[in-house]
């Protein structure tokens, strides 16, 4: 199991983005050994505009961002302004943006399991549509602002260098009707299509395993020494941390769920006969 962060050099888990970016922006400057002032003088304001950046009593600019990526060498991989198109971002729920626009693009390993759904990143337009429908009271412009984001988040599946994703998910998720008939054979066709790639596995677990329904969750391997981030669901807001405990706890899960599983081919066999009840 890779490592967690520690206690002391884990970032916050703020409740907003704006937070989130005034966390990382000191728990940089801090890592470089640079004050307040030496900061605001790249940043071209004062030390109290800086300050109240860290304590999210100020909304950063982009112009704020591309400067602190220049100026802690994360220009490359645009990590803080990355950060505030969190704070901007329409589409997806405000607690899922730091995962989709900054962890799931940076990450080397993503491992997800899912007890009920395909989960988002393999999900058909179709079947993504009809999901985020079931939302009570959403509109059908919310709805289609949702589905662009998480159609979005599939990109990082076709970047030159993918993530390795690595997909549980419990077996009763292929006969789970998402739509109708025609839905689920589109579905289940484009897994098939999709496990063909290097960089994704797809294994689904046995129904006897109880390990995992307490709910979905991904675990994030992050690039040049970051803490595994995790993200987990409930019914109302999703969860980002790196936090020791919660992390490792996870990745015990994972690992209980994973003892369940089919291997891949059996999996390729078992979404092959399903698809063909859907037709």
């Amino acid at each position: 199991m890779r490592k967690a962060a520690s206690e002391q050099g884990a970032p916050a888990s703020p409740e907003t983005p704006q937070a989130r970016f005034g966390s990382e922006m000191r728990r940089f400057r801090e890592k470089a050994q640079l004050s307040q002032e030496a900061v605001a003088t790249r940043l071209g304001c004062s030390q109290t505009q800086v300050s109240r950046l860290e304590i999210a009593k100020r909304t950063p600019s982009k112009a704020d961002a591309e400067k602190l990526d220049d100026l802690f060498g994360t220009t490359e991989r645009q990590y803080f302004v990355g950060l505030y198109r969190n704070i901007t971002s329409p589409g997806s729920p405000i607690w899922f943006a730091s995962w989709a626009d900054r962890i799931e693009p940076a990450a080397v390993v993503i491992r997800s399991w899912d007890p009920l759904l395909v989960p988002g990143l393999l999900q058909t337009p179709a079947y993504a549509r009809f999901v985020l429908s079931q939302e009570p009271r959403i509109s059908q412009e919310k709805v289609e602002r949702r589905l662009q984001a998480r159609l979005q988040r599939r990109e990082i599946l076709d970047k030159e260098e993918p993530p390795l994703l690595l997909v549980l998910m419990d077996v009763g998720v292929l006969r789970r009707p998402v739509g109708d008939a025609q839905v689920m054979a589109e579905q289940l066709a484009y897994l098939v299509e999709i496990s063909e790639r290097p960089c994704v596995s797809l294994q689904v677990v046995d129904e006897h395993c109880l390990a995992g329904f307490t709910g979905p969750f991904m675990i994030a391997e992050m690039p040049g020494g970051e803490p595994d981030v995790v993200h987990s669901d409930s019914s109302t807001v999703g969860h980002v941390t790196t936090d020791h405990a919660l992390v490792t706890s996870v990745w015990n899960r994972y690992e209980a769920i994973r003892g369940w599983a089919y291997p891949e081919h059996v999996t390729l066999k078992m979404i092959k006969d399903v698809k063909r009840e859907w037709t």
